[in-house]
C-alpha cells in the first residue's frame, strides 16, 4: 500500500519560514520523481516544485528564489523549504510521487498571515 504522509504545515507570519516533509512508503522511492503541489481555496491545484530521481529540480515562477525542494533517498523523504513566505502562499500543500503512476498525500495546510 502506497502512503505519502506530509507534515510541517502551520501558521506563519509573512516573511517567515516553514519546512514541509513528505515520507513515502510502499514505493521504490529512489525511482520516483517527487513533487509538491498546492491548492488555495477556490483555485485549481498548481505545481510548486519537482525533483527528479537524479536530483534535477523545477520550480513555479512564483516561488523561485524562495522555496527549495530536496530529497533524502535513504529516508524516503522529500522536503520543501519555504522562506520569505507571502500571504499568497496560503494553501493546502500536497506531496506527489510520479512513477509514472501518480500518488498523492492527504495534504498539509500552510497559512501565511499576520
Amino acid at each position: 500500500q502506497v502512503q505519502l504522509v506530509e507534515s510541517g504545515g502551520g501558521l506563519v507570519q509573512p516573511g517567515g519560514s516553514l519546512r514541509l516533509s513528505c515520507v513515502a512508503s510502499g514505493i521504490i522511492f529512489s525511482w520516483a520523481s517527487m513533487g509538491w503541489y498546492r491548492q488555495a481555496p477556490g483555485k485549481q491545484r498548481e505545481l510548486v516544485a519537482t525533483i527528479t530521481r537524479r536530483g534535477s529540480t523545477n520550480y513555479a515562477d512564483s516561488v523561485k528564489g524562495r522555496f527549495t525542494i530536496s530529497r533524502d533517498n535513504g529516508k524516503n523523504t522529500v522536503y520543501l523549504q519555504m522562506n520569505s513566505l507571502k500571504p499568497e502562499d496560503t494553501a493546502v500543500y500536497y506531496c506527489n510521487a510520479d512513477l509514472p503512476t501518480q500518488y498523492w498525500g492527504q495534504g498539509t495546510q500552510v497559512t501565511v498571515s499576520s
